[in-house]
């Protein structure tokens, strides 16, 4: 066997399951230039023609070995233990009943399941399982409602594969926007990035429309994104995630706004970063699936440096958290004495509906900027900008909501 043959061998002997090494032959020397090897997609097993991650692993056994890291993600805290005063704020609404913190992505299909807010509908599916974005892509808007027990014995495994890259090789790591109500509101081309988007399509505000129980965002452009015109198109369509019995106000529970959040004025990173640049580790050779905190990743927070130079950033985002964490228990529990005032107020009888109503206002726009921070997952380290001023709009409308009761 010739040299040549002999290194062409080892070349591909090395090469990993993605990739091979194309060996060009020059005048007296070899030039190496590394291309995607191409991978036929397994054919799904299932009957929702989803292919599963472990089928997946079978291809990229790497990249699957991090995607089952996730599992070690499993320690809840259990924020209605840890702040009393959410069983007050979210009184009338299953967070008062089950509130917990988030955990790695492979349970989030346990999750859904095991949680005492009820669901008897199966749009609370929405991400997540794979195969309840491939039955929506299928079916259309009818699959938001199903009967949720019915549906969630079909399901297969949690967030996988096919959440960000559909059945697809993916050999060159393509991403796809899976849900279909993200570019019905935004369109085919948002102009945002789509390692930003293809997260962003779970970790965002949405709310699930009165009438098709679709899941919907509210906004139509990323300029639209800003907490104070979220509200305000809310309050247009008049819409309410539930009326609180004891105030008699019409109240909106943000859900998890990553994406508004990251994208919103103040920040720091939208302009020159993705989501995975600082939650999926590269490898070298893949990028890891384990999707985690970057203080949790010495290799990330190294990468850090090239802007933040010698900074220490576990001590720098750790003050922000705990800065944003101080604040939000210190509004929630003016807002939990706003709605103890104006629960006391409406059942006294004392005050006439016009009066209350001006309260009922502002402790509607009060709780909603006080819950899209609270419940943001970075707690400040996305945007401490944009934490900052939803909890100075929060507490400035509790107070001026306080000044309307008679002294």
């Amino acid at each position: 066997m010739s040299n040549k043959n002999n290194v062409v061998e080892w070349l591909l002997k090395i090469a990993g399951a993605a990739a091979v090494t194309a060996v060009v032959i020059g005048v007296g020397e070899y030039a190496q230039q590394t291309v995607l090897k191409p991978i036929e997609a397994p054919e799904p097993a299932n009957e929702n023609g989803v292919i599963t991650a472990k089928e997946w692993g079978e291809v990229y056994p790497e990249i699957y070995a991090t995607y089952l890291e996730n599992d070690e993600n499993s320690f809840r805290v259990d924020y209605l233990e840890e702040d009393p005063y959410l069983k007050t704020v979210y009184e009338g609404f299953g967070f008062a009943k089950d509130y917990t913190s988030a955990v790695g992505h492979t349970y989030t299909l346990e999750d859904v399941y095991h949680t005492e807010r009820p669901h008897a509908l199966a749009n609370c599916l929405t991400c997540k399982t794979p195969d309840y974005t491939k039955l929506v892509n299928d079916m259309g808007v009818d699959a938001y409602t199903l009967d949720f027990a019915e549906t969630y014995e079909k399901m297969n495994e949690s967030v996988s594969c096919y959440n960000c890259h559909e059945n697809q090789a993916a050999n060159d790591g393509e991403l796809v926007v899976t849900h279909s109500y993200v570019t019905e509101s935004l369109g085919s081309d948002s102009g945002i990035d789509m390692g930003v988007l293809t997260c962003g399509q779970c970790h965002i505000e949405y709310y699930f429309d009165p009438q098709t129980k679709a899941t919907s965002m509210p906004y139509d452009s990323a300029t639209a994104m800003d907490p104070e015109e979220i509200l305000a198109y809310y309050n247009e369509m008049g819409y309410s995630d539930w009326t609180q019995e004891s105030t008699g106000t019409g109240l909106l529970k943000a859900q998890h706004p990553e994406m508004e959040t990251f994208l919103g004025e103040g920040s720091a990173h939208a302009s020159t970063m993705n989501c995975a640049d600082c939650h999926m580790e590269d490898k070298g050779d893949y990028v890891s699936h384990n999707w985690q905190s970057p203080l949790a990743n010495e290799s990330i927070l190294e990468t850090c440096a090239s802007c933040h130079g010698e900074t220490d950033m576990t001590a720098k985002v750790k003050a922000v958290q705990e800065e944003i964490t101080g604040r939000e228990r210190e509004v929630g529990e003016k807002l939990a004495s706003l709605k103890e005032n104006l629960a006391a107020a409406v059942a006294g009888g004392k005050y006439q509906e016009e009066d209350l109503n001006r309260i009922r206002e502002k402790y509607r726009a009060a709780q909603w900027y006080w819950d899209f921070c609270y419940v943001e997952n970075s707690e400040g380290a996305h945007n401490s900008s944009l934490a900052r001023r939803c909890l100075d709009l929060s507490e400035g409308l509790i107070d001026e909501a306080m000044a309307l009761f008679e002294v």
